[in-house]
This record gives C-alpha cells, structure tokens and sequence, in this order.
C-alpha cells in the first residue's frame, strides 16, 4: 500500500509521499512514488503513485517515451501540452490503457491489477492545477471547497487535512500539515513507511522551489511527531464531559 498526498494553495502546492511496496509481509520494499517533468520557468509537473507498481512504472515509462518521441506533440506529450487540464487528460489516457493491458495478461489467472494518480503542476501564464486519476482514466480536480487529494491508504490522514487546511494556508503549514497526516498514517498502517518524499511547487515558478527526502530516524520528524502527540494527549485531557 502507499500513501499520497498534495494541497493546492493560493501560495502553490505541496505534495509528499511515502515509498513503502509491499507484496505480502516477508515482501516488503522501497520504491519511489514521486516523479517530477520539469522545464524550470516554462512547465513543472509532478506525478504520485498508488496501487499496482507494475502498471504505475509502465504507465510513466510510456509517458516519457512519448515525450522523447520525435512526432511528440501537444496531444500526446505532457510536456508540451498547452493546459494542465490536457496533460490530465494525457496521463489518465495512459493509465487507463496500461492498465486494460495488464488486467488482460492476468484475467486467465483471475487476477486484477490498477494504479491510481495525482498530477499536480504549472505552466508558464497557467494557474497551478491538481488532478486525481481514477483507474479508469477519468479524473476530478482540487478546487476551493476541497484543496486537497490523497491517494493509497487515506483515511488516518484526511482528518487534520480537513481541520487546518484551506486556500489561505501558508507553504510551511502546509508542510507541517502533510508531515503530520503522514505521521498518524505511518502510525495506524504498516503498509505504508518511510523513506519519505516532500516537495513543493511555489505558485508562479514553474519549477520545484523545493524538494526533500525525510528518512527513517530523521530528528526533524521525529521532534515533530512527539509534539503532536504530547499536543493531542494534553488537549484530550482538557476536554470535559
């Protein structure tokens, strides 16, 4: 399993993943689940990963084919389509068909596989955009209402995002933010661990302004995590009847 997750703010967006993959509990592995396209100043995209590993690596190992294809163009690049809304368009295309491709290869075994995406980004004169990506290859869009989208084992995270996050939040609490969804998270589900990568998009660079990896042990993180569970027991205890 995995967990994702990105805001889009008015400030920009911020987006962090875990890399945990495993296939049964003696088949446990690191993967990366973070991959970013950038051109710095024209068009930044980054693109998370949940589910099945076999067809979210093919899915992005075609989408960059197509971007080193000769013929590439603004209908089947992402980075050179003109709108973020295309290269959603792009992506869930590509998804979709790598994963009919594999689910055919696995029906004689009566198997199944799928993957789904977040594809966040910005190009030059665009406003930041940020997309879910279903199986299907259809996909919803962060808005005002809800500025945030997780994909892989949500749920133990979604309750602070609800509680503190809106468009007005700033870039660093923002990142406070997702760090400690991640925490309750890694806390309530094995199946999702650390390494851990956080990145941030400022609005308007077009670039990734910047990016980090929060390893097992890291001192930063932990302090972190302490403070929200001194901070959650006391309020608890304040609380009456």
């Amino acid at each position: 399993m995995t967990y994702c997750v990105g805001l889009l703010l008015k400030a920009g967006m911020v987006l962090l993943s875990d890399t945990r993959t495993n296939a049964g509990l003696d088949n446990i592995a690191t993967y990366r689940k973070m991959f970013t396209f950038e051109e710095a100043g024209e068009r930044v995209i980054t693109i998370m990963t949940a589910g099945s590993l076999s067809v979210s690596q093919t899915t992005l190992s075609r989408l960059r084919d197509a971007i080193r294809a000769t013929d590439s163009d603004g209908e089947t690049s992402i980075m050179k389509a003109p709108t973020m809304l295309k290269v959603a368009e792009i992506v869930g295309n590509m998804l979709a068909s790598v994963r009919m491709d594999v689910e055919e290869k696995l029906h004689s075994m009566r198997q199944s596989a799928s993957a789904s995406m977040i594809v966040a980004g910005q190009r030059r004169g665009g406003n930041p955009r940020m997309f879910l990506i279903y199986p299907e290859g259809n996909f919803i869009e962060a808005t005002d209402d809800t500025p945030f989208l997780q994909i892989g084992e949500h749920k133990y995270g979604k309750p602070i995002l609800d509680r503190v996050v809106n468009m007005e939040t700033s870039l660093e609490d923002a990142q406070k933010a997702v760090l400690l969804s991640m925490d309750s998270t890694l806390r309530s589900n094995l199946s999702v661990g650390m390494p851990l990568d956080l990145q941030v998009i400022a609005r308007d660079a077009c670039e990734v302004t910047m990016s980090r990896r929060i390893e097992a042990g890291d001192a930063d993180f932990r302090a972190m995590s302490e403070a929200w569970s001194v901070a959650l027991r006391d309020g608890f205890q304040q609380i009456s009847l």
